[in-house]
C-alpha cells in the first residue's frame, strides 16, 4: 500500500520544476516526448495522445523545467472502475470515467537529459498523493521486467505477467493501493 510521504519531492526538484496538469497547447510537446521515451511499437500514437489530453488533462501530471518553460517529463493515466489493466486503455480515451475509483497509468515519460535526478520518482509520488487525496483506490500499470524493481521502490507490487500484449512485449502488471475499501458488515 502506498503510504503518504511528507517528502514527496526533494527541495532541489521542487526548485527546478513546476508540477501541474497538462495544458491543451502542450499536446505537441507530450507527443514528441513520448516518441523519444518509447520505441515506436510501444509509443502512444499522436491521435491517441491528443485524445487523452483532451479527455482527461487532469490525469496528466507534467514537470515543467522552470528555466526553459518546457516539459521535462510527465505521467498520465485514465480513471476507471475496472480493476484489471487491458490494452484498450492505451488507445480508447472513451473508457475514461471521471469518478472511477482506479487509475490505469499509461506512461511515465522523462526526457533523457532529466533522468537519474529523481524526477521520475517525484512525478510518481506526487501523482499517487494527488489521486489518493481524490479518493482513488488503486493505481495499475504495466511495465517491462527491467522496470519492476523501480516501480516496487515507488510502492507498487508486481502482480505477475499481465494480459497486455501491447507492442508485442511481455508486460508485468503492477498495482499500488491508495485506499483500503471498508468492508460492509451485514
Amino acid at each position: 500500500m502506498y503510504e503518504k510521504s511528507e517528502n514527496i519531492a526533494d527541495k532541489a526538484i521542487l526548485e527546478k520544476f513546476e508540477f501541474r496538469n497538462i495544458k491543451q497547447e502542450e499536446a505537441g510537446q507530450a507527443i514528441i516526448i513520448e516518441q523519444i521515451c518509447f520505441p515506436p511499437h510501444e509509443a502512444c500514437s499522436e491521435q491517441n495522445m491528443k485524445d487523452r489530453i483532451s479527455t482527461a488533462p487532469e490525469l496528466f501530471l507534467v514537470a515543467v523545467d522552470k528555466k526553459t518553460g518546457k516539459i521535462a517529463g510527465f505521467l498520465n493515466g485514465l480513471a476507471t472502475d475496472e480493476s484489471v489493466f487491458r490494452d484498450a486503455f492505451f488507445t480508447d480515451a472513451s473508457l475514461y470515467n471521471s469518478d472511477g475509483k482506479n487509475i490505469m497509468l499509461l506512461g511515465l515519460d522523462v526526457l533523457p537529459e532529466y533522468r537519474r535526478q529523481g524526477l521520475g520518482r517525484s512525478l510518481v509520488f506526487q501523482y499517487l498523493q494527488r489521486e489518493r487525496e481524490k479518493g482513488r483506490h488503486t493505481v495499475l500499470l504495466t511495465c517491462l521486467k527491467e522496470k519492476v524493481k523501480m516501480y516496487e521502490k515507488f510502492g507498487f507490487m508486481d502482480q505477475g505477467i499481465a494480459n497486455s500484449t501491447w507492442g508485442g512485449e511481455e508486460w508485468h502488471e503492477m498495482g499500488c493501493t491508495l485506499q483500503v475499501e471498508e468492508q460492509k458488515i451485514g
